[in-house]
Parts: structure tokens; C-alpha cells; sequence
């Protein structure tokens, strides 16, 4: 590891004036930022530690029935919060089945959103990695790919987005508010995350110094809470990432489907969410005819990007099992296995 200095800010204005400056790095929990370091990926001459930061470990929960996130919130107490769990209830179980517990009571919502890609060419410095040493190209490209992406891909780069949360924060319109040297903005989490094109090296439209202070999710995103499921496929049931996900939302009327949310995890540089596959659910009737019809349309941009056909066909399939899931209602409590299409259904219907 390189030897870097070591700024504890005070305020959060204080923070975006120490990240400003070149070379430097924030630090929230770490767990994703410290291993990299380890590994000689990220190699900052500053680290500007956020952990003491008043303000920002808060979450607020709106008379509307919406909720502001500080970015230092823990990812085990936003799932674990009743009132959050019981609005958005995809998202929590989503937060759930990512890591072990022990990071998840580390990690933090803001840092969830910037973690890297775990393509081990970008983990490996004596591969070529365009994401990593931008013109040096992508060893993934002839390498071992068959977990890489199949939407938004670029010649430069194929790496996956490797977030559960972030998948429901997407399909529930989720806002992201960010401070920086210019002041506050906000974006929506669909645009925050970048595709590759020839800029693999740019992930987010984070510019120097902007800090995330908090996530918001509307009002709206609570009225899926009934039929609203994360479902995640991965190579082993515990502690592994995505091979393919799906987040999905649906609020029904008359036994017909009148709003559809979908998203899907681990087929691109960022979360990927569908609104033509969400479009052609309205009005349907809940089934597997409906449903089949608006995972061909998630996927109808898919294409392989080395040996990895394989995820088109089971992205569609977990699309499915995800609205099929939600179809039949929010489970009044998660299950022992959360997002994992194997596992029982527990309990009665939510609300």
C-alpha cells in the first residue's frame, strides 16, 4: 500500500474542499476503497475521512410516504428499519442479500453506490485495463469473461456494475443528492452510474471534490410496496455477487397491472432499467405470457460480449421469476434466503 495523508474533516464543507484537491479519496466505511488500496488498484494521496460528519447518518421518513437516506447510513440498519422495510420492501431485501452480515453492518449507503467492479482484470494490475490505466486495453475482452456484461458494452470495456441496492434504487426512481464545489444537485440514480463507450475510467457523474450527502426514494415508490421483489441468481447461495438480478414493483387494479417497475442487475456498467418492458405491462393481466414479453423487450439490446450468451437467456428468466414473485405479493417478512429464486415464501402477504 502507498503511503497517503489522512484528513478528518469537520463539516461536509470541509470535505468537498479536501476532496477537491488532486489525488485525493474519500473514505466512508472502506470496504470496498481499502481492499483496492491493498491491492495496489487505488493508490490516493489523501484519504478524507467521512465517518464524523454531522448530518449524514440519518433517515427521514416523509409525511408522504417517502424517505431521505443519509449517505453515511449503514446498509444493515436501512434494511432492518421497520418503517423502511415495510415501504420498500424490495430494496431491503435487496440490502439483504448482498455480503455478510458483518459488512453490511459496515458498509454504507453512499459508498454502496460508488463501489468498483469486480472484474479481476481490473483487480489484477498485471492485466490491461482500460477502466483501470486508461489506452491500455481490456484483457477481458480474450479472457475469461463469461460473467461480464451484455448491455452497454464497449469495445473498451466489459465489466458489470456489481450492486444489489443500487438495482430496486433504479426501478423505484431513486434520487441522488450530491454536494460539491459548485453547490448541490441532484440526479436520478438511472443517470448517476456511466456506460463505458470509449471513458471507462469515468463511472459516475461525480465531478472532483462532489461528495453524495444522501439518496431519496418518492412517494410513488411506496405504492409497490404489496408486489415488490428483488430476485438474484449467483454462483453460490452466500455471500457472492449477481450473476444475474431483478428488481420489480407492481400495483395492481382490478386485477390488471397499472404500474410496473422493472430493473435489472449484473448484465451492465450500471443498473439497468427497462421503462419499454415496464410500458408493455400496463393493462396486462399478471402471467407468464405477460411477463416472458417484457423480459424480451429488457433484453431485446443484449448481446454477448465473449463467452457469456448464456446470461441474454437467464437475465430473461430472472426478469420473470422477479415479476412472478411480486405478482404474487410482498411477503409479510423476508425470507432465511433473501433474493434467492430458491427460496420459500414465508408467512402471509404484505398489507
Amino acid at each position: 500500500m502507498n503511503r497517503f495523508d489522512y484528513v478528518r474533516p469537520r463539516t461536509v464543507a470541509e470535505a468537498v474542499a479536501a476532496g477537491a484537491e488532486p489525488g485525493s479519496a474519500f473514505l466512508a466505511a472502506g470496504t470496498n476503497l481499502l481492499d483496492l488500496m491493498k491491492i495496489g488498484v487505488a493508490r490516493p494521496a489523501r484519504l478524507v475521512d467521512l465517518n464524523h460528519l454531522p448530518g449524514l447518518a440519518a433517515i427521514e421518513h416523509a409525511p408522504d410516504g417517502g424517505v431521505r437516506i443519509g449517505a453515511q447510513v449503514r446498509n444493515a440498519d436501512l434494511a432492518y428499519d421497520p418503517d423502511f422495510a415495510r415501504r420498500f420492501p424490495a430494496v431491503a431485501e435487496a440490502l439483504l442479500s448482498g455480503a455478510s452480515a458483518q459488512l453490511r453492518n459496515a458498509a454504507t449507503v453512499g459508498g454502496n453506490l460508488l463501489q468498483r467492479t469486480r472484474c479481476a482484470y481490473f483487480q489484477d494490475t498485471a492485466s490491461s485495463c482500460n477502466k483501470r490505466e486508461p489506452g491500455s486495453g481490456c484483457d477481458a475482452r480474450d479472457g475469461e469473461n463469461r460473467l461480464h456484461a451484455v448491455l452497454g458494452w464497449s469495445e473498451a470495456c466489459i465489466a458489470t456494475h456489481p450492486s444489489d441496492f443500487c438495482v430496486p434504487l433504479a426501478a423505484f426512481g431513486a434520487v441522488v443528492e450530491i454536494e460539491g464545489p459548485a453547490g448541490r444537485r441532484e440526479v436520478p440514480l438511472q443517470d448517476f452510474h456511466l456506460l463505458p463507450g470509449k471513458t471507462p475510467e469515468r463511472e459516475t457523474v461525480l465531478a472532483p471534490g462532489e461528495l453524495i450527502v444522501a439518496l431519496r426514494l418518492p412517494a410513488e415508490a411506496a405504492a409497490f410496496a404489496a408486489h415488490s421483489r428483488y430476485a438474484k441468481l449467483r454462483e453460490r447461495t452466500s455471500y457472492a455477487f449477481a450473476v444475474v438480478s431483478a428488481a420489480a414493483g407492481l400495483r395492481m387494479q382490478g386485477g390488471r397491472i397499472a404500474a410496473a417497475r422493472l430493473a435489472l442487475g449484473g448484465v451492465a456498467a450500471k443498473p439497468w432499467r427497462t421503462e419499454a418492458a415496464e410500458a408493455a405491462l400496463l393493462g396486462a393481466e399478471p402471467g407468464a405470457d405477460a411477463f416472458r414479453r417484457a423480459a424480451e423487450l429488457a433484453l431485446a439490446e443484449a448481446r454477448p460480449s465473449g463467452e457469456n450468451e448464456f446470461k441474454i437467456e437467464l437475465a430473461r428468466r430472472i426478469a420473470v421469476r422477479a415479476l412472478t414473485l411480486a405478482a404474487a405479493g410482498t411477503p409479510d417478512r423476508l425470507p432465511a434466503l433473501p433474493a434467492s429464486p430458491f427460496a420459500p415464501i414465508p408467512g402471509g402477504l404484505h398489507g
